[in-house]
């Protein structure tokens, strides 16, 4: 079983901020806190620690600019709600990351856009690159538009599906409350709070509760089955109280804070493994020799100038394996380009792709991340 401390060292982390926390339990942005936890962030972001912002706070903070006191149930009052709130709340974040030299940029996300592959892999590349330019994403549900049909639910899952995309270490989730507890300590006062947990212990879903605030949709049900989600990728995840001072740092020095939920598998195992159970077949990638040896021995992405054939239809997006010469599957992962784009590419280099294309999604048919040896 994993320990915290090796998840205080995590080199790429998705932070989530509650609704409750980011507008002062309904009475507007907290600037003051927001400010904190965004120096927070910087400070570990200029150690090198890639770091996603998952806020919520759009409709909590259009009903307050909008006068409400409640949260609305309809459909449209909601999305309007979102719209108005979207906007202060990322005018906020950037002017207050601005202020320690930081970039920011607004993602917004339906499950859609993680549900249908070619979006799956849209969205990785794009927040890939953010995070490669330095610039700190900050996410939020799309919910102008989301329909029930589509929604998430609440944004700790969200939190957890972008663990997901992103192949994160850790996913912090920061809430009003100061953990997990083994009894809901508004009820119980004497409640303990529990350090840490295996995320499979049976006894996790007999402590968690409905939220009360009436702001966000969440609860601590929703955080332990995000961290549940998590762990899918191998990502541990710490749930601890955003109102603590310095929270962000304290996890990072491993101070043993908050509750800690331990995945049972490492993350490469655990993405794999999903990786290769979810999907099913749509074609095969033929490759030579050396492709065969760089991918089992190296672990390297898969190339153009290596693959010399394509059997069956597919699409960007859809799993296909990868079989040398005699046939024999080597791997299997995720194609970057169609069936029909990756035949114009064969044995090609991957700087001829725009000239042959028109366009370049990727210089790889499939990313080593996006590849499972079998």
């Amino acid at each position: 079983m994993q320990r915290r401390s090796e998840f205080a060292g995590a080199r790429r982390v998705v932070v989530k901020i509650g609704s409750a926390l980011l507008t002062g339990d309904g009475r507007g942005l907290d600037i003051s806190g927001i400010s904190g936890w965004v120096k927070q962030i910087a400070t570990i972001r200029q150690k090198g620690v890639e770091i996603v912002l998952v806020s919520s706070g759009s409709v909590a903070e259009g009903m307050c600019r909008l006068g409400w006191s409640t949260r609305p149930h309809a459909l449209h009052e909601l999305q309007a709600a979102a719209s108005v709130g979207q906007m202060g709340l990322v005018r906020t974040y950037e002017a207050l990351f601005e202020q320690h030299g930081l970039l920011t940029a607004q993602i917004l996300l339906t499950h859609d856009d993680l549900s249908n592959r070619q979006r799956y892999l849209n969205a990785r590349g794009t927040l890939l690159t953010l995070l490669e330019l330095g610039v700190v994403p900050i996410i939020n549900e799309n919910d102008t538009v989301a329909t029930e049909e589509i929604r998430f639910g609440d944004n700790d899952t969200l939190g957890a599906l972008v663990a997901n995309l992103l192949d994160a270490d850790l996913l912090i989730i920061l809430t009003d409350q100061k953990g997990l507890y083994e009894r809901d300590p508004r009820v119980d006062p004497t409640a303990k709070l529990v350090n840490a947990a295996s995320i499979n212990d049976e006894r996790l879903s007999e402590m968690v509760g409905e939220s009360r605030s009436g702001l966000g949709r969440g609860g601590m049900i929703t955080k332990l089955s995000a961290g549940r989600l998590a762990s899918r990728s191998g990502a541990g995840t710490i749930i601890v109280s955003g109102r603590e001072a310095g929270v962000i740092n304290r996890v990072f020095s491993g101070e043993e804070i908050g509750t800690f939920l331990i995945p049972d598998t490492s993350p490469l195992l655990s993405r794999k493994r999903w990786l290769a159970g979810q999907l099913k077949l749509k074609g095969k990638l033929i490759i030579d020799e050396g492709a065969a040896r760089m991918l089992r021995e190296a672990g390297k992405s898969l190339l153009p100038i290596g693959t010399i054939g394509v059997n069956g239809h597919f699409d960007r997006g859809d799993l296909v394996a990868c079989v040398d010469p005699q046939e024999r599957e080597i791997a299997r992962g995720l194609a970057n380009y169609g069936s029909e784009e990756t035949r114009r590419l064969l044995g090609q280099p991957s700087h001829n792709i725009e000239e042959l294309l028109g366009y370049v999604d990727e210089p790889e048919l499939i990313h080593r991340d996006n590849l499972v040896l079998v």
